[in-house]
């Protein structure tokens, strides 16, 4: 496990989820870039309510930064091609929405 930040937009909606025990969690898309000006989806994934509540307030390009556990992971897009990609447990969330900062902490 490794211990991340990771900033860039969201991408599309969060969507909030219900595990078999019936307890509510949020998964959503960041695209972020890389140091070489790749683009580089995280798929993060939240289960405190205050984090859960921030992330389905937010739209679609909305800017935020991710603190939490990271996994590297690739994945193969149409053309056959290998691509990159994050999963995030989120533990923490700071975020530009409607020109408002917000921080959520677990």
């Amino acid at each position: 496990m490794i211990d991340g930040l990771v900033a860039g937009r969201l991408y599309g909606e969060a969507e909030q989820r219900v595990d078999k025990a019936g307890k509510p969690f949020t998964v959503a898309k960041v695209r972020a870039a890389t140091g070489e000006g790749d683009m580089l989806f995280v798929n993060v994934i939240a289960f405190e309510d205050g984090l859960c509540a921030a992330l389905s307030g937010l739209r679609d390009g909305d800017a935020v930064a991710l603190a939490g556990s990271l996994t590297p992971r690739v994945w193969t897009d149409k053309q056959g091609n290998t691509r990159p990609a994050l999963d995030m447990v989120a533990h923490r969330l700071l975020a530009l929405h409607g020109g408002d900062a917000l921080r959520v902490d677990e």
